[in-house]
């Protein structure tokens, strides 16, 4: 017993308080270390619980990245009066504009709030019109409220966060309006 406690404050003595705190999934038998991203919503104005409650989504979609509230911020989200928008720069790194002009034509600010976060995630636009994929966008219309990812966008962040190569283009900013989902 007196070895078997020794053993066992040696192995904590050997790993640092970042070790410990890193969290690992396993992910087809593989441990694969959670990434997280810190967000910026304070200048998100009205659409700041939705940011947040579209986070948790995310949190409760994928294994590998997890997103929290925090600075310095991987991603800052704002408010302003055009179409939802998003400038990804890096994978989990980026700039959310949640725009007015499409919750006041009675698109969804939870859909929109998890779609945008969804190109930060490395998820390109599919304007599929489907409302069960969440990167389909207003292309889904104004009476679509699906704000969760469907497996094929789960895996595939879950892909992106294991070193995949996302297909998401860094630096294009990703404009969700109604005139760019009939396309």
């Amino acid at each position: 017993m007196t070895i078997t406690f020794v053993l066992g404050l040696a192995f904590l003595a050997t790993v640092s308080p970042a070790q410990a705190g890193t969290a690992a999934k396993a992910t087809s038998g593989n441990a694969t270390a959670v990434r997280v991203l810190k967000y910026d919503a304070s200048r998100a104005a009205e659409f700041r619980s939705a940011i947040d409650q579209a986070a948790q989504i995310w949190n409760s979609s994928v294994t590998n990245v997890r997103l929290v509230a925090g600075s310095p911020a991987d991603f800052v989200v704002y408010a302003d009066g055009g179409w939802p928008r998003t400038q990804p720069t890096s994978l989990g790194r980026g700039t959310i504009w949640m725009g007015r002009q499409a919750t006041a034509e009675g698109h969804n600010p939870l859909r929109i709030a998890a779609h945008e976060i969804g190109h930060v995630l490395g998820l390109p636009d599919r304007r599929t019109g489907l409302c069960t994929d969440l990167m389909s966008g207003a292309s889904a219309g104004t009476s679509c409220t699906n704000p969760n990812p469907n497996a094929a966008e789960k895996a595939e962040v879950n892909r992106n966060f294991r070193g995949f190569t996302p297909a998401v283009d860094f630096g294009r900013i990703y404009v969700d309006s109604p005139e760019l989902a009939a396309q």
